[in-house]
């Protein structure tokens, strides 16, 4: 089946400007629209006239899939999408997915149904595929993450380079026995992170027992229970860099469990900079997010999406930033 995605691969445009030339929205230039309507004409690109039909149906209303909605990570990102949304006249639906996938597509048909007028997923775990073939006929947007060669409109930091430095900043304390407590595997950020990790580890000639890495769920628990984990082998690592700031804070409550003291005994780095992660005893060193910023501009990317306006990339990367605060130290030979 040819899809839109085709007929602008082969005019050289986006999707959002071959869906103004069928809908005939008088907004593109009379030379791209020629290229576009060639292109049509030789796939023989028969539009979903259907979903054109309802996307002109307005709600005024845009939906926000959230993975897990305990997850405090995501509470900043929310409030940049609202101070868009609520500045342009849009109201914000919530579902929590909960990580379960069938949950996720259960919200995603919400688009079919028009009961929203575009959708923002903090994170998928649905098929990349299925996403990109979704954003064919709706306006969706995907913060907090990224798909390696997607066209789907995208807002997050460089997983890859940000756990990489903070690696490198554990490393640049004289620790070399450095354990890591990924997030899910299954999901992108999780992989991108470990990835991360790795390059540090392997940058600076530092070999990685693959004890030291124990896969969690993001959750407080599993940093907690892993750590302990990680505290029964016979050589326990120096330092921890957990893939987000509430597994860190699980890590150093299993460590003082065990009498080990944070810093002094070990050193945990987190990521993200929640709000608890500098009120936190110790305070965490962390990498932050700029998750305000993340939520407006995929708020913004929504808007354009919804109004057939071009977007100038598909993927944007914002800039993270190490803090150092107190539970990490430079470990003497």
């Amino acid at each position: 089946m040819v899809r839109i995605a085709d007929v602008a691969k082969m005019a050289n445009v986006s999707t959002a400007t071959v869906s103004r030339v069928i809908s005939n929205a008088g907004t593109v230039k009379k030379e791209t629209a020629d290229k576009v309507l060639e292109a049509i004409d030789k796939l023989n690109y028969k539009p979903n006239m259907l979903a054109r039909q309802l996307r002109r149906l307005e709600t005024k209303t845009v939906l926000v899939v959230i993975p897990d909605i305990t997850n405090t990570f995501f509470s900043n990102v929310l409030r940049g999408i609202e101070s868009v949304a609520t500045a342009y006249g849009y109201q914000v639906l919530l579902g929590d997915a909960q990580n379960i996938v069938e949950r996720e597509r259960s919200y995603l048909d919400n688009l079919g149904q028009r009961k929203a007028d575009g959708v923002i997923l903090l994170t998928a775990r649905t098929d990349q595929k299925v996403l990109g073939e979704l954003s064919e006929q709706y306006p969706v947007v995907l913060a907090c993450e990224y798909y390696e060669g997607s066209n789907l409109p995208t807002v997050s930091i460089d997983n890859i380079s940000s756990a990489r430095k903070a690696t490198e900043y554990l490393i640049s304390l004289n620790h070399k026995k450095i354990a890591h407590i990924s997030g899910p595997l299954k999901v992108v950020v999780g992989r991108d992170r470990l990835k991360g990790f790795y390059q540090a580890m392997a940058h600076h000639g530092l070999s990685v027992d693959s004890l030291l890495v124990q896969e969690g769920d993001f959750s407080y628990e599993s940093g907690f229970n892993l750590m302990k984990k990680l505290l029964m082998l016979d050589e326990h690592p120096t330092a921890v860099f957990a893939a987000n700031d509430e597994m860190a804070m699980g890590a150093i409550k299993a460590a003082k469990s065990k009498g080990i003291r944070v810093p002094d005994d070990l050193s945990v780095m987190g990521f993200d900079d929640i709000k608890f992660a500098s009120i936190f005893e110790p305070a965490l060193t962390t990498i932050a997010q700029p998750t305000f910023e993340m939520g407006k501009k995929a708020m913004e990317l929504l808007l354009k999406l919804i109004n057939n306006e071009e977007i100038e990339k598909d993927q944007f990367m914002l800039a993270d930033k190490l803090i150092v605060r107190d539970s990490c130290r430079e470990r003497s030979n």
